[in-house]
């Protein structure tokens, strides 16, 4: 399989008598918190690689409501996949930002993964290691609680 140049990062939530909460991993290899996060492959679209990512990540269900989210941030090619993978002239690459609401408490963790834990929203902003990230928990979260006012 070829990597695509962009990265995706999916922000799992759910819905409880205790308002919206957020599912933060830590990743085993560095142990900072993030979103799931991951690249296309082939000739995927992002919806499909987050989609992919999830359900490899975290056992997302493919078949999940998932939302496009406006932030879209850059990343140097080389902190990604080691070294400059689609030539000299791809430096960054785009990584798109997605929210999937999950019904199941419980997600299934990768390798990639040593835990993860649901929690509200301020608890999970400063958890975020990567400001990316915290951006789009920013606007998930904000679509989400303009959605319960509607």
């Amino acid at each position: 399989m070829a990597r695509a140049p962009f990265q995706v990062l999916i922000i799992p939530f759910r819905r409880t008598e205790k308002g919206i909460e957020y599912a933060m991993f830590r990743r085993s290899d560095s142990g900072y918190w993030q979103g799931i996060a991951g690249g296309g492959e082939d000739e995927e679209t992002p919806s499909e690689a987050a989609a992919r990512e999830a359900e490899e990540e975290a056992g997302v269900s493919a078949d999940s409501h998932y939302t496009l989210l406006d932030a879209v941030s850059k990343m140097p090619a080389e902190e990604i996949v080691g070294t400059l993978l689609w030539g000299k002239d791809v430096l960054v690459i785009p990584e798109y930002c997605f929210g999937v609401e999950v019904v199941s408490a419980q997600l299934v963790l990768s390798h990639e993964h040593a835990e993860y834990r649901w929690v509200p929203y301020d608890a999970a902003i400063d958890m975020l290691h990567f400001d990316s990230n915290k951006t789009a928990l920013w606007e998930l979260n904000h679509r989400l609680l303009r959605s319960l006012a509607d």
